[in-house]
Order: structure tokens, then C-alpha cells, then sequence
């Protein structure tokens, strides 16, 4: 009431109070929208970095004298640690702060990109693209949380989700173009390089926009499961490209193909008798839970390849420049954005259950056409259409797997149960990646004519259909029925 008799009696209309007023609501909403920038960008990064390598992976290999499995350990030195550590992050925000993990999961993440940017054997490439997926596991969970932490409920929190959502889509399907530009332009080097400046400009601004805060629970971190299942993982990877070179009676192939799921095994031992475990196993005693897990890890298995071996094909085969690789992948990029964009609209209408399995069957007759690739193909039948087919049924397909897999849960769980569907994501695709990048090692045989490393790349394919397939049927016996709701 005293604002209002001071803003009338004003000359102007407007009172030193009421400027105030207004001045500290400005000031409220620039730093809300500043959190949702940096929030925004640590995701953009965080995603960007899984992708953004692969159309450099040629230039890797010829600069570092990697070998074919040296390349897929450039991608999955990245997404095992992300994955194997991602929930730990998680729970490190809750009790030490998000604003703290996110600067702390962003300097180790830009200074892990510095590092690999200036690698001069191939071990060190590897070793800092695992720093950058620890750093990444710490930052990328502490985005969403601050986000909503800054921004009230309603129309205002809505749009900030979005946004997140769209610049963490923009970040997948922006990665290959980025790092072709990068690459043909400046050097390979570029594609982890580019990172440092800007991740020294969002820890600035997280510095001094961000505020702290923490879940207040006084628990202890599960780092012994952290460990457990990232090595566990690892190791079972490893074994599994040795055999390509080494057979599968080798000693330096039977030991990692032994000890990975024995630690894999301790893993779940431990998350079984800990207090706070990193993944409760309860959770998985939900049908929809474990279900809607396990199908996320068969389509993590097969979609996540995809990059990787349309990359090589259109580099090593059809011999495309990397901006031009980049380019051709564009279409498939906005393909998952348009399946994500549709899949709401159709889970209303039939279900989410039945859309998922349609998106899992879309995806694997694309997989099904691209293994049908020839040395000579055209771009708009060996490229474009079978990878906007296999990228628009992977985009049906996750949104209602998410939906199912937290809707088994309990509302105090659904944040941790959210974590474990991107975890499994993230995992499937790290272990397909080692699986079919062997397949199509033994199939090309050592050879590196475009017909040889075409029919390892068709076989890649072929497999990622069964493993698809199966994922259906898995989906069909297991996933619970839901109630369709008519619009």
C-alpha cells in the first residue's frame, strides 16, 4: 500500500522505491536466465564431445598412428567413464553443492580437453578423452538441478526445460557438422580445443551467476560402485576387441573377458549390501524399471554405432572430406530431433509401450537398408534416407522408453530412476561400439580397399538389426501394457 501512495505522489509516476522494486526484479531475472545460459552451455558441451570426434577420427588415426581399435577407444573412453561415473555426479551435487560439481566437473572436463588437444601419442588422446568423460559425469547432472533450482515453477521453468532439451538435442545432432568444419579448417586438434575457451567462459560466468545449493542429505558417496562398474565395463570392452586380434584363447583375451564381468559381478554385490547404494537394485524389481532399462541398453547397443561407422564409411569409402562427412550426417541429426518432437503426440494416441516398439522397428529397417551399402553408393540411398530412417525411430523410441521406465517409480525415486535410463543409454552404446567394431574388423579382415571396408561396415549394420530386432521382442514379452488415453 505504501508503494502504491508513493508511486502516485511521484512526479514521474514512478517512485525511488518502486524503481527499486523493479530494479531487483530485473537484476532477479538476468541472473535466473544467466544460470539457464550456463546450465544450457555446460549440457551443449557435455553432449557435444560424444559425437563430435568421429568425423576426426580419420585425421586422429594418420596424425597418432592409431590403430582401428585405438578409433573406437577415442569414443568410448568417453561414453564408459560418462556412463560408469554419471550417477555419482549426481549424487556428489546433492551433498557437496551443484554449483560446486559443476565447476569442478567443467575445469576438469576443459582442462582433459586441453590435454587431448595437444596429444602427441595416441595413449594420451586416450587418456584425456576419459578426462573428459569424468569431468562430464560430474557437470552434466549438476545442469538440470541448478536450472531448476533458479527458476520458479510455471511458464518460466517450462521454457528453461525446453531450452535445455533443445541446446542438449542441438549438441548431438550438431556434433558431426562441428567437427568436420573443425577439422578440414583448422586441424583434428580443434575438435577438443574448441572446448577450453568456452568452458573458460561458462566457468566464469557459473562463478559469479550461479548460487549454491544441495539436497541437505548427509550421505556418503558410493565411489567403490563408481569404480566397480566403470572398470567392470571397461575391461569386458577391452576383452572384446582383443579378440579380433589376439582369438579368443589368448591369455590377453580370456583375462579382461573373465575379470570384466567378475567385476561387474562385484559391482553388484556391493550396490546389494551398501547402505547408500549408487543404483539401488530395488529399483530394478519394477517391472517397467527394468524392462524399460534393459531396452534402452539394446538400442543404445546399436543407434550409437551408427555415427561411428556412417562417419568411416563416408570418409574411408566414399572418400567425403570431414566437413562433407558432417554435412551428409546433417539429415539424420534432424531426423532424431523430429521423431523426439513427434513420439508425445503419439504416445498419447496408442500408447507408450506401442510407440516405442514402433520406434525400435522404424530404426532397424533403416539399419536393415544401410546394410545393403555398396563401395560405390550413392549418397542418397548408401547416406541420407537409411540414416533418416534409423535416427527417426531412435528418436520415437526414447521418449517413451524414458516415460516407461519412470513411471514404475516412486516420485522421491524419479530423478535417480531418469539417471539410470541415460546410464544404460550411455553403457548400451559403449559395449555395441566394442562389439560390432569387432565384427567388422574380422569381416574386413586387415584390408582397407573401400569393397573390403565396406562389407565390415554392411556386417556392423546387419548385426545392429538383430541386436534391434531382439531389443522388440524383449519389449514385447516384458514391457508392461499401459492405458491408452484418447485425445
Amino acid at each position: 500500500m505504501t508503494l502504491m501512495t508513493h508511486a502516485h505522489r511521484a512526479p514521474s509516476g514512478i517512485s525511488g522505491p518502486a524503481i527499486a522494486v523493479a530494479g531487483r526484479t530485473d537484476h532477479t531475472e538476468q541472473r535466473m536466465w544467466a544460470v539457464v545460459l550456463a546450465a544450457c552451455a555446460g549440457q551443449f558441451l557435455v553432449v557435444l564431445d560424444v559425437s563430435v570426434v568421429n568425423t576426426a577420427l580419420p585425421s586422429m588415426r594418420g596424425d597418432l598412428g592409431l590403430s582401428s581399435a585405438g578409433l573406437q577407444w577415442v569414443v568410448n573412453a568417453y561414453s564408459i567413464v560418462l556412463a560408469g561415473f554419471m550417477l555419482l555426479g549426481g549424487r556428489a551435487g546433492d551433498l557437496y553443492g551443484r554449483k560446486r560439481m559443476f565447476l569442478v566437473g567443467l575445469g576438469v572436463f576443459t582442462v582433459a580437453s586441453l590435454a587431448g588437444g595437444l596429444a602427441q601419442e595416441g595413449w594420451q588422446l586416450l587418456a584425456a578423452r576419459a578426462g573428459q568423460g569424468l569431468g562430464a559425469a560430474v557437470l552434466a547432472p549438476s545442469t538440470l538441478t541448478l536450472l531448476t533450482s533458479a527458476v520458479p515453477e510455471g511458464p518460466a521453468r517450462a521454457r528453461a526445460i525446453a531450452t535445455w532439451t533443445a541446446v542438449g538435442a542441438g549438441g548431438g545432432a550438431a556434433g558431426g557438422l562441428v567437427g568436420g568444419v573443425l577439422t578440414e579448417t583448422l586441424s583434428w586438434r580443434w575438435t577438443l580445443l574448441i572446448n577450453v575457451p568456452v568452458g573458460a567462459a561458462v566457468v566464469a560466468l557459473g562463478a559469479w551467476w550461479l548460487t549454491e545449493s544441495r539436497a541437505g542429505e548427509h550421505r556418503r558417496l558410493d565411489l567403490p560402485g563408481a569404480v566397480l562398474v566403470t572398470a567392470g565395463l571397461a575391461t569386458l570392452a577391452y576383452g572384446i576387441v582383443q579378440t579380433e586380434q589376439d582369438g579368443w584363447t589368448a591369455p590377453a583375451t580370456l583375462l579382461p573377458l573373465l575379470a570384466g564381468p567378475a567385476l561387474l559381478g562385484a559391482f553388484v554385490a556391493v550396490e546389494a549390501r551398501t547402505r547408500t547404494p549408487l543404483m539401488p537394485l530395488k529399483l530394478f524389481r519394477m517391472r517397467a524399471v527394468s524392462a524399460a532399462n534393459a531396452a534402452m541398453f539394446s538400442c543404445g547397443a546399436a543407434m550409437f554405432c551408427m555415427w561411428y561407422f556412417m562417419t568411416l564409411y563416408a570418409q574411408n569409402v566414399l572418400h567425403y572430406s570431414p566437413l562433407a562427412a558432417g554435412l551428409a550426417l546433417m539429415p539424420s541429426s534432424l531426423a532424431v530431433v523430429l521423431g523426439s518432437k513427434l513420439a508425445p503426440r503419439l504416445m498419447r494416441v496408442a500408447g507408450a509401450r506401442h510407440v516405442a516398439v514402433l520406434g525400435v522397428l522404424v530404426s532397424a529397417a533403416g539399419f536393415g537398408w544401410q546394410s545393403t551399402m555398396e563401395a560405390h553408393g550413392s549418397y542418397l540411398t548408401a547416406i541420407m534416407l537409411p540414416g533418416i530412417v534409423m535416427m527417426a525411430g531412435g528418436g520415437l523410441a526414447g521418449t517413451p522408453l524414458a516415460s516407461l521406465a519412470t513411471s514404475g517409480a516412486a516420485p522421491g525415486d524419479a530423478g535417480l530412476v531418469s539417471g539410470l535410463i541415460n546410464t544404460s543409454r550411455v553403457m548400451g552404446g559403449a559395449f555395441g561400439l566394442a562389439v560390432l567394431a569387432t565384427v567388422a574388423a574380422a569381416r574386413t579382415g586387415g584390408s582397407t580397399t573401400p569393397e573390403a571396408l565396406t562389407a565390415g561396415y554392411a556386417l556392423a549394420f546387419r548385426t545392429g538389426t538383430g541386436i534391434l530386432l531382439g531389443g522388440v521382442l524383449m519389449m514385447l514379452l516384458w514391457l508392461p501394457k499401459d492405458r491408452v488415453r484418447h485425445a
